[in-house]
């Protein structure tokens, strides 16, 4: 069983907005304390999609995904603020304003809780689809932080980069997804057990489990996703809901596979969002009937996950492409392990400069 050893607390993930990111990272060091001062012409970071929800955990469980990543590269600029220089990959034009670029926006907050003069052109390279429930705008967000602060010279860690990346997500959703963010950033199966003041955990996951996502030929806005969902649930529902969230932590936390299998099905959102995707049901039967543990969709769709055991994926890929091919559907397949890493830093361009 994979152990989950890497969680955040204590930082207050909303005040970025109310008291601004410098707030909201006071609790940050400076790692470049004592040390002969580097200055970095460039960096670069990769941060993975992710599953929003997985399946049962809506809003409060997310899932890195490593079949997919976005690359945002930092270049230090003369000009203060930060500027979009080129987008490439999946799409070749992403809004260059930050408070309409997810990517932009975590920059900028991280840039400006830093207290440096320097400024920053960004140049993305989009490998996760938008609008696919894989959590693309949170990729971007991540990613963008995670380059900023490595262009800085890194002040802050990378769970202390939490409320900067949120405030990236803000620009695609508001309030921002903390499911998608958390699970880029950090990587694996994360549980965030409290947003004020923030309380997120990595949590251990089966052994030998591996993701499958098909992304069908379609796109579905996150706000009109949620737009649909009752505002408010029987008691009965809510009890049995509450069953399964603790039937699936408590089966990632033990390995017990039973337990993961009872608590993957979703009653509270999924059943409100099935007519987004008439083909789900269908793809989820055919993927239990490979031996999948759980299907659902994949944040709020159209993107539709399994988790499977390695001696099973196979199948369980083969079944749902049919499904969705006798559907006439036209949908990508993605595969990844449960376990898979969160956000990196891939190069950066540093000079030494007198201490």
């Amino acid at each position: 069983m994979a152990h989950g050893d890497r969680g955040i607390r204590g930082h207050h993930g909303r005040a970025a907005r109310a008291a601004g990111p410098r707030a909201a990272a006071r609790p940050g060091r400076r790692k470049d304390a004592g040390l002969t001062p580097v200055l970095r012409q460039s960096a670069t970071a990769s941060a993975p999609a992710s599953i929003g929800n997985v399946g049962v955990g809506f809003d409060i469980l997310g899932q890195a995904f490593d079949a997919a990543r976005d690359v945002v590269t930092a270049v230090r600029d003369e000009k203060p603020g930060v500027r979009l220089m080129q987008v490439s990959g999946l799409v070749n034009s992403l809004p260059p304003e930050p408070e309409k670029n997810t990517a932009l926006a975590a920059a900028q907050a991280v840039l400006e809780a830093s207290g440096s003069p320097c400024g920053m052109r960004l140049s993305i390279v989009k490998g996760v689809p938008l609008s696919a429930g894989m959590g693309g705008s949170a990729a971007s967000a991540v990613a963008g932080a995670a380059a900023a602060n490595a262009l800085l010279g890194e002040p802050f860690s990378v769970e202390e980069l939490l409320p900067f990346a949120l405030e990236g997500e803000r620009v695609a959703s508001d309030p921002p997804h903390w499911d998608n963010v958390m699970a880029s950033l950090l990587g694996g199966l994360v549980l965030a057990a409290r947003e004020e003041p923030a309380l997120v955990q990595r949590l251990p996951v089966p052994e030998g489990i591996t993701t499958v996502i098909f992304h069908p030929a379609a796109a579905v806005e996150t706000r009109m996703a949620r737009s649909i969902l009752a505002a408010q649930v029987p008691l009965k529902l809510a009890v049995e809901h509450s069953r399964r969230v603790a039937a699936f932590v408590a089966g990632c936390a033990t390995g017990d596979l039973e337990l993961v299998r009872a608590g993957m099905q979703d009653l509270l959102v999924e059943p409100q969002r099935e007519h987004l995707l008439p083909v789900l049901p269908a793809v989820k039967a055919a993927a239990s009937a490979a031996g999948a543990v759980g299907a659902s969709f994949s944040g709020s769709g159209p993107s539709v996950f399994a988790w499977a055991l390695e001696a099973d994926v196979d199948a369980v890929e083969r079944a749902m492409a049919a499904a969705f091919a006798n559907a006439g559907v036209e949908a990508r397949a993605y595969r990844a392990p449960v376990s898979s890493e969160g956000v990196r830093i891939l190069a950066s361009d540093e000079t030494l400069v007198a201490a």
